[in-house]
């Protein structure tokens, strides 16, 4: 478990490239028959990715918890980004296809990861919260999302964005989880820029070639800063923190959030003439 302290507004306008990456970006979540968790201390969200590769892959707390087993006091959000999945909880058996989620709540002891077939290896990409309450298990996938379309050809930002965990979604104490896809040709995302002071965000980048690079903008609106982001990177945005990207090509993204206010709309909104 790598584990991420906080930091200030006022610090980080002194940070290098390479001190922002160490702080921010998190650059390896996918290895195979490997858990690969980030503890953040901003609102003390789990990261985390795993490559089940031809054997199951048991959801584990470690030491850095101090907790009996994962979800002890924990929820969490499963999103599937490789090939078909399994998640087997305390006995039960779900199969997730590409853009499929699983929340699984507080209290569930024995979870294990696997893929369906071995040639076609799952990618598992999961967020997690603490959690006050045990809600139940539930699966959602991509079509039943309702999906939102947003932006617009002129301005690079044409998205499709699904909400998966959310008031009006799948229920949970305090996490929030969708996925946003960007058309052809749009570059864009979250433009105007905005920031929500009671809530850090996630965001991991994925389905992009190789050769293509996110900019991920992130700092007070009037000292920006920027990373560049490769495929199946993850980014940890601090509350106090603007987030929106643009790429060399189109990509797609997985945005979580956690905090205080559970509300998906509460957000300050930041005009592009205020940016710096």
């Amino acid at each position: 478990m790598d584990i991420r302290h906080t930091t200030n507004p006022t610090d980080v306008k002194q940070y290098d490239t390479e001190r922002l990456r160490g702080e921010f970006l998190i650059e390896s979540l996918f290895e195979p028959n490997q858990l690969k968790m980030t503890y953040t201390h901003y609102d003390r969200m789990v990261v985390g990715g795993a490559l089940p590769v031809g054997e199951e892959i048991v959801l584990e707390a470690g030491d850095a918890l101090k907790t009996d087993y994962f979800l002890e006091r924990r929820e969490i959000g499963f999103l599937s980004i490789g090939g078909p999945a399994i998640i087997t909880v305390e006995g039960e058996a779900y199969e997730l296809d590409k853009l499929d989620v699983l929340y699984v709540g507080k209290g569930k002891r024995d979870v294990k990861l696997a893929s369906k077939d071995a040639e076609n290896p799952a990618k598992l990409y999961f967020c997690s919260a603490l959690a006050h309450a045990e809600l139940p298990t539930r699966k959602m996938t991509r079509e039943e999302a309702n999906p939102l379309y947003l932006g617009a050809q002129e301005t690079s930002n044409e998205r499709i964005l699904y909400k998966y965990i959310h008031a009006d979604g799948i229920q949970s104490c305090q996490l929030m989880l969708g996925v946003t896809s960007l058309q052809t040709g749009s570059v864009w995302n979250t433009m105007p820029s905005h920031v929500h002071d009671r809530r850090m965000e996630a965001y991991l980048y994925f389905d992009m070639a190789e050769e293509t690079r996110i900019f991920h903008m992130m700092g007070e609106p009037s000292e920006t800063r920027h990373l560049v982001v490769a495929n199946e990177q993850a980014i940890i945005s601090p509350p106090w923190s603007i987030h929106s990207g643009v790429g060399t090509s189109n990509y797609t993204f997985c945005w979580s959030m956690a905090g205080e206010n559970y509300t998906f709309t509460d957000m300050d909104v930041v005009p592009a003439s205020k940016l710096k």
